[in-house]
């Protein structure tokens, strides 16, 4: 009896384990020790033509919630520029949003985790009190690929304590008409600069294994995000400036200076590339299946996901969303793997549905993209690891990370005039003087000197939108705590002359602006900006420090400045504007555009037969850090990539 026993138990073991190895075979997806290959075919076996369609959708956490997420098994989920959880939300409020949103994808049959993506673009700029770094036109100033690479590390580590694993940058825009609204997202006019900073790319998604596979998909652990180049391609070359208008050039010419920075991009495995609103000789990138597939995936083997943009596949056709079943049938075969809808996800949803059944989009296409989404879920660990937690909160805004952003300040800095001649500088400036004027718009105004894209898409003015410091209140730092520092936004000139200041900083340029609303025919410096240059300069001998994502008209003001320092969109960290200009640092950052002396020469990048400039590109005077020991040095201009 007692041997029965022990005959019967023993078979009811080894059946339970026999169940528990069919189990695991039959979700072999879900096993980390199976190859990735191997998980991939297993999970896009088991799925519906719903769960396929769903892995395909992105949408706006505005339309989301976990009711949606379970009931359309939708992939992806994204912020738009300044969409949040609340106003000033936390760590904790990002990740618990999350988590709500992941929790309804892990409650469908399959269990798929949804990756969610934010545009971190200049740090993790829509959370508040995040470090906002510098623009990547002030970053392309410094020419020094490792800094950008520090950033896109620390970004990531701000974007994971959110809880966000995917972030819609590197652009690697190769901006040639600075009309355009988003010149300031270029490093530069220089595909060669471009290419070295997708530095970012590795310092968001980690450093590849030496011996690691060409071109497959690769995360370093949950410190690191997925890295996304954009907009494929030409978005920097459209006729005018004029935002995602349309591109003229020859093959040749797309390749030679567009497309360069993809090829960088590919080669460090960026998981995901965005297409841009442009078109090129007339056809809407959104539906160029030559490029996208042909090129992209088929001759260049990209192996993660093609995303689109905001309401991307609508602007197709003009205007948008006139015949939205031409334009999903147009960007899904195009070789669009995910649609970034961002809120009509059923309408979505309903119309690629039908148009797979009635066989105008082969199943042959859904399981590529879905195939490709996966994989890079699969090598990101969400299957293993898909709900975020506090543990990286404290990363938010470091003080390390703002340090390292205030490094790339002082290196953005381009110094473009030094007094009249090299003889007698004016920079750097005394830090003990009686008393100093600072004035104009952008002196007092930390949301200036974030531009756009810094909590809200657009950006916004003042110093209440986030953590940081105004440059007003870095010069006051930086000073002898015996010269008095009077600010005033618009002085008359009566005011500078009879006030007795030792100096004057202005601090002038553009007003925050993304996108199309960036774009501009004239260039110029926002509100009564030449007046105060015009007056204080008049007045005192002065230092002009401009705010902006581009070059911009400065004539017929030079002759008056005796300083000129462009220090681009700096971000939250404004003491490195200080460091420099008072001399605890040197001026070494090189113009990563050719500054225009009118806006009729446009567009004018260097190498044109027409180049005729104010100042070159490459141009940036360069002086030595103060020494306690010595006088202020200034040496002469370089000319150098």
């Amino acid at each position: 009896m007692v041997k029965g026993a022990i005959s019967l138990v023993a078979g009811l073991v080894l059946f339970h384990c026999w169940v528990a190895m069919a189990e695991a075979e039959h979700l072999r997806y879900k096993d980390s020790k199976q190859p990735l290959n191997t998980r991939i075919k297993d999970l896009i076996d088991r799925m519906t033509l719903e769960e396929k369609i769903g892995q395909m959708v992105q949408i706006e956490r505005g339309v989301a919630s976990a009711e949606v997420m379970n009931k359309y098994f939708i992939g992806s989920v994204l912020s738009g520029g300044g969409s949040v959880p609340k106003p000033k939300a936390t760590a904790k409020d990002w990740v618990d949003m999350i988590n709500e949103f992941q929790k309804g994808a892990l409650s469908t049959r399959l269990g798929i985790p949804m990756i969610y993506g934010i545009d971190a673009v200049h740090g993790n700029n829509n959370v508040y009190n995040a470090t906002i770094f510098p623009h990547n036109v002030g970053l392309g100033a410094t020419r020094d690929p490792q800094l950008v690479k520090k950033i896109g590390e620390a970004t990531a580590l701000e974007s994971r304590a959110t809880g966000i694993p995917y972030v819609f940058a590197p652009s690697i825009a190769v901006c040639r008409d600075p009309r355009w609204g988003r010149c300031y997202e270029s490093y530069s006019e220089d595909h060669k600069i471009v290419q070295a900073m997708t530095e970012l790319i590795p310092g968001l998604q980690g450093d590849l294994p030496a011996n690691w596979s060409n071109g497959v998909p690769y995360v370093v652990g949950n410190k690191k995000v997925a890295a996304c180049a954009k907009h494929f391609v030409g978005d920097g070359g459209t006729t005018e400036g004029i935002n995602e208008d349309n591109t003229v050039a020859t093959r040749h010419e797309l390749f030679s200076i567009h497309m360069q920075a993809y090829y960088n991009s590919i080669t460090k495995v960026v998981l995901t590339i965005m297409v841009s609103y442009s078109s090129w000789n007339g056809e809407k990138m959104h539906s160029n299946r030559d490029l996208v597939t042909g090129f992209l995936k088929n001759t260049l083997h990209f192996r993660g996901f093609v995303i689109s943009d905001w309401k991307g596949i609508d602007r197709i056709t003009s205007p948008p969303h006139a015949n939205y079943t031409f334009s999903i049938e147009a960007g899904v075969n195009a070789g669009i793997d995910m649609i970034m809808i961002p809120f009509n996800y059923t309408e979505f949803i309903d119309g690629l549905t039908l148009l797979v059944k009635k066989n105008v989009i082969p199943m042959s296409r859904i399981d590529d993209a879905v195939k490709r989404i996966l994989r890079v879920k699969f090598v990101m660990g969400l299957f293993e690891n898909p709900l975020a937690d506090y543990s990286l909160a404290d990363q938010i805004g470091s003080p390390e990370h703002r340090e390292l952003a205030r490094e790339a300040v002082r290196k953005s800095l381009v110094l473009l005039k030094n007094g009249e001649n090299v003889d007698k500088p004016i920079l750097p400036l005394p830090k003990k003087s009686s008393k100093i004027l600072v004035a104009g718009s952008h002196a007092d105004n930390l949301g200036y000197q974030c531009g756009g894209w810094t909590i809200q898409w657009q950006g916004q003015s003042g110093n209440n939108i986030t953590t940081g410091t105004p440059i007003l209140s870095a010069i006051k730092h930086a000073v002898d705590k015996e010269t008095k520092v009077v600010y005033e936004e618009n002085p008359s000139l009566d005011y500078v002359k009879f006030n007795d200041f030792s100096y004057a900083i202005v601090v002038v340029g553009e007003t925050p602006y993304a996108e199309t609303n960036g774009d501009s025919l004239n260039l110029t410096i926002s509100g009564h900006g030449y007046e105060t240059i015009d007056n204080v300069c008049s007045g005192v001998k002065c230092v002009v420090v401009l705010i902006t994502g581009r070059p911009i008209v400065i004539q017929p003001y030079l002759e008056k400045i005796e300083g000129l320092v462009v220090a681009w969109l700096p971000g939250s960290e404004g003491s490195g504007v200080a460091d420099v200009l008072f001399g605890d640092y040197g001026f070494t950052g090189k113009l990563p555009r050719t500054w225009f002396k009118t806006v009729d020469q446009l567009p004018m990048n260097v190498g044109d037969s027409h180049y005729d400039p104010l100042f070159p590109f490459g141009f940036g005077l360069t002086t030595e850090a103060y020494k306690a020991t010595s006088e202020y040095l200034s040496v002469g201009t370089t000319l150098v990539l």
